[in-house]
């Protein structure tokens, strides 16, 4: 995957002020210092192919979706590869008690799922691009219901936003997080033993070709099987095993008394 894949392997924690030269509001790198403080002696850190993180422009993270604890290893990872992440976050989160506020100073977007203002997001996103940020989607939409935690099949949003951007759009593969807070629901995380969270990111995902054509149906399936192709890959290589044949769809394979 890469020219040297020995470094490009090996995880990178310099100081954040080193490491990360984005200009940002106080607030962002402030709880990503915070964060990082919290987190480097209670967890271990699997970081591999930092030097695939675009320095500069807009662009769109595309991260497996495994835990509610797993934006806090993507979010440091992006931070300390140079990029202060900006996650498209379910609106309710912005209501919590200072949390919310903090997230939102952060300039972290909320979407209103299931509503007509649930186009603001998209709206908010493609502004954020054009201002050459760097945004993290998820295009499973939420936890994967795969029993085995694989990538399920994408929701096609992340690629009709790519399209109307036309910003590049980098994979990001991680695992580890579930063990740190398992399950769908937010829990106290379980820091004992130690957890290795490990993250990895991954070439811009090719879709040229399919940017000169018609945004129809197909060609937007087209690029979210191309997308979680490349985060599937990756995390494969993460877990260190072949990735299952058959990608699970939860309108199809979901039956009753499956979701966990």
């Amino acid at each position: 995957m890469a020219e040297n894949p020995a470094a490009s392997r090996h995880t990178v924690l310099r100081p954040l002020a080193e490491a990360n030269h984005e200009p940002a509001a106080q607030t962002i790198s402030t709880v990503i210092r915070i964060l990082n403080a919290i987190m480097e002696p209670l967890t271990k850190r699997d970081w591999r192919y930092q030097d695939k993180v675009p320095q500069t422009g807009g662009v769109i993270f595309v991260p497996n979706h495994i835990s509610n604890a797993d934006p806090l290893a993507v979010g440091q990872f992006l931070a300390f590869s140079g990029r202060w992440p900006r996650f498209l976050a379910k609106a309710s989160v912005f209501k919590i008690p200072i949390i919310g506020r903090i997230i939102a100073a952060c300039g972290q977007i909320p979407v209103q799922r299931g509503s007509a203002q649930s186009k603001d997001a998209l709206v908010a996103a493609a502004q954020a691009i054009d201002e050459g940020r760097a945004l993290v989607i998820y295009p499973e939409g939420t936890i994967t219901y795969d029993p085995d935690l694989w990538p399920m099949k994408g929701k096609t949003g992340t690629a009709r936003l790519v399209f109307s951007t036309g910003c590049p759009v980098v994979p990001i593969g991680q695992w580890g997080a579930q063990e740190l807070m398992p399950g769908r629901k937010p829990r106290f995380p379980k820091l004992f033993p130690r957890k290795t969270l490990q993250v990895a990111a991954g070439e811009e995902i090719p879709l040229d070709d399919l940017r000169a054509r018609p945004v129809t149906a197909a060609t937007l399936d087209e690029a979210t099987t191309r997308i979680m192709d490349a985060i599937t890959v990756l995390v494969a290589e993460l877990r260190d095993v072949t990735a299952a044949a058959h990608r699970y769809d939860p309108r199809s394979d979901l039956r009753s008394g499956e979701r966990r």
